[in-house]
């Protein structure tokens, strides 16, 4: 649900901890399969970790 509700609105990535379901490479690339095949865009998924900046800053 949440990849065809991200899909639709197309946002620019959908960002989960789900490694099992959501963020796997197998299943991003079957989802965006489906996408194609339906007429939408591809669907960037990434992990959090994927997506946060973190600054070191010196103290």
């Amino acid at each position: 649900m949440h990849i065809a509700a991200a899909t639709v609105v197309k946002a620019d990535v959908l960002v989960s901890r789900n490694f099992k379901h959501i963020v796997n490479l197998d299943r991003i690339k079957q989802f965006n399969g489906v996408n194609i095949l339906q007429g939408y865009s591809l669907i960037e998924i990434r992990s959090p970790m994927e997506v946060l900046h973190y600054e070191e800053k010196n103290l």
